[in-house]
């Protein structure tokens, strides 16, 4: 039998970009004497910069400051030592908050820093950030504008209608339409991204990540214009698309498995049905951009969506002044699943979610990622990683809250808070997609996963029946038989 206990919440509190600057404020671009075996700018931080870092941290991009080059880091090394060593903790920089000590560690792009970067980064700013010696400096990167889309150039792009958003005034929740996609024949999309384009000044003006942007989420789905909704029936949206991923404020943009795209129906329209504004210090005027990437023409997938849904935002009872406080949801799965993402959701009082899945007295914790509602991730794991659950498991959600004053995102940690759409108030759920198998189906996934393990020592976070007889029914293991 396999159990993990639930790891100790995360108690530390963000740390606030405009503090951390403050703190280096008086930090010079002066290189210091480099003694030999040292570490330096050019040798050991420039290569984690570039990886991890650069995308948002360079001109005109979403970052308060440029990490680009040399002159550029220096005066921010002190913070840079803080935010990396938060690690899985909010204000972590790379904001990626899988925590590394417990359950799945292979996903899709990951940013985040292993420790002994995380150790020569401290380091480095121990020793005076020295620069070192400028030929071990690696070619700087090539950015694109940030008007390039991320998954690449969209096969069709669907614009939302403009909003004005007061520089000053209360969340809005907003019904933007209908905005027809002009598809004249059914297509399977392979990548989806959302993006918020507005006159906010990319140099200067704010120094946060929500004060460049107005669009806090969108919640939308697509319809057949002349039909009603696809969305209001399971078996109609697991065939015509439906629901998409949300989007939010620092979200990655979504890429489908090739087994399972999108479909997007001819003479379908966007339905933005919930977009949550809010304003931002200036009058800001903003529309969304809904760019799509298909597979070629003829594709058919070869798995249909899961019906899991996993959460609970109704039960809510957060209560004032009280840290560790624990959210659970359970579901029971009603089809072979294997889950492509996990993507905890929660408001300002949230600071961890875990996911669990139990099958038979076999306990397995599959992920738990710090919470930071500043920074809303999905966690993509890899072909090769993706838990692969068979239809009787139960998959467990853990949500960790915090109404002490150490967390410092609630607007008044004396105030009750139950569940509610504005972040004053609070929501528990995965809003994380997976796909059902058929028994063959699964029976082929583990296979090639077994192919991977080669030998029985080795153990699948996930794949509780990675290792029974092959034969073995799907329904059966709630007696834990595929376990010995």
């Amino acid at each position: 039998m396999t159990r993990h206990r639930l790891p100790r919440t995360l108690g530390l509190a963000s740390l606030m970009l405009a503090a951390l600057v403050a703190a280096t404020v008086g930090t010079t671009a002066q290189a210091p004497a480099t003694p030999a075996g040292d570490v330096t700018f050019t040798k050991d931080i420039a290569p984690i910069l570039q990886r991890s870092c650069q995308n948002c941290h360079r001109p005109d991009s979403v970052a308060p400051m440029s990490l680009l080059t040399y002159e550029d880091a220096r005066p921010f090394a002190r913070s840079m030592k803080t935010r990396t060593a938060l690690r899985s903790q909010r204000g972590a920089m790379p904001p990626f908050f899988i925590e590394r000590n417990i359950g799945i560690q292979k996903f899709k792009h990951d940013p985040s820093l292993s420790e002994e970067e995380i150790a020569k980064v401290a380091k480095w700013a121990d020793s005076g950030a020295p620069r070192g010696n400028p030929a071990d400096m690696p070619p700087p990167r090539r950015f694109e504008s940030d008007d390039q889309w991320t998954i690449g150039a969209p096969d069709l792009v669907v614009r939302s209608t403009e909003v004005i958003v007061p520089a000053v005034g209360p969340d809005m929740w907003t019904n933007l339409g209908l905005m027809p996609t002009g598809l004249t024949e059914d297509r399977y999309a392979s990548a989806v991204e959302v993006r918020e384009v507005n006159d906010v000044p990319k140099s200067g003006g704010t120094n946060t990540v929500g004060g460049r942007f107005v669009f806090h989420h969108m919640t939308y789905s697509s319809v057949v214009q002349g039909t009603r909704d696809p969305g209001a029936d399971a078996a109609a949206a697991n065939e015509g698309g439906g629901s998409w991923p949300i989007h939010e404020v620092g979200r990655n943009a979504d890429v489908f498995p090739p087994e399972s795209g999108r479909l997007l129906a001819a003479n379908s329209a966007l339905s933005l049905t919930a977009g949550h504004l809010h304003s931002n210090g200036r009058e800001t005027k903003a529309h969304l951009e809904f760019g799509f990437k298909f597979f070629p023409k003829g594709y058919k997938p070869l798995y249909r969506r899961s019906s899991m849904s996993l959460g609970n935002s109704i039960d809510i009872d957060a209560k004032p002044n009280q840290a560790n406080q624990e959210l659970h949801a359970y579901a029971v799965l009603q089809e072979n699943t294997k889950i492509i993402t996990f993507e905890p959701h929660m408001h300002a009082t949230g600071m961890r979610m875990c996911l669990e899945a139990i099958w038979g007295d076999n306990i397995q914790m599959l992920n738990c990622v710090g919470y930071d509602h500043n920074w809303v991730k999905q966690y993509v794991y890899d072909d090769d990683a993706a838990p692969l659950l068979p239809k009787g498991a139960i998959v467990h959600l853990i949500g960790i809250l915090d109404t002490t004053p150490a967390n410092r995102n609630p607007v008044d940690p004396r105030n009750w808070s139950g569940a509610g759409r504005r972040s004053i108030s609070n929501m528990f759920s995965d809003l994380g997609y997976a796909v059902a198998l058929t028994d063959e189906q699964f029976q082929a996934e583990m296979a090639k996963r077994r192919q991977s393990m080669k030998t029985r020592n080795n153990y699948d976070i996930g794949c509780p029946l990675c290792w029974a007889p092959a034969s073995l029914p799907a329904q059966q293991g709630a007696t834990g038989q595929g376990n010995q």
